[in-house]
């Protein structure tokens, strides 16, 4: 396996797209949510700062750093915590978006995941 950081394996670099991705994914659907789709409030509501912590592990995704992958895999499941409860409590169209919000967590865990993990085995092989 590759551990040179400017030619990774395909996997490695697949969980990053994938990571990346979901993050900007949750950003973008948490924004028009809370703002336009199916706010709580008609016109919006402070909620929509949620998206803000999102922002802040954007970078180091992008820059590739481990570190980020392996908190943002557990400051995740409060973002998914939330959409397992409003999809059972908010009516339609919320609790449409909470499922995919839930579903988009799920995958920038198991994106970040595997990309700890895949990266941790190539160093491991490289000694």
């Amino acid at each position: 396996m590759h551990t040179d950081p400017k030619h990774p394996s395909p996997l490695v670099a697949a969980s990053r797209v994938l990571a990346v991705g979901s993050l900007l994914g949750l950003i973008v659907l948490s924004l028009l949510w809370e703002l336009w789709l199916a706010p709580l409030r008609p016109g919006g509501t402070w909620l929509a700062l949620k998206a803000l912590p999102l922002c802040v592990p954007l970078a180091g995704l992008l820059k590739n750093r481990m570190y980020t992958y392996r908190w943002v895999s557990l400051m995740v499941w409060l973002y998914f915590t939330e959409g397992v409860v409003r999809a059972y409590s908010d009516t339609a169209p919320g609790n449409w978006f909470a499922l995919a919000e839930t579903l988009l967590c799920l995958s920038l865990f198991t994106a970040c995941a595997l990309h700890v993990r895949l990266r941790l085995t190539g160093l491991k092989e490289s000694i």
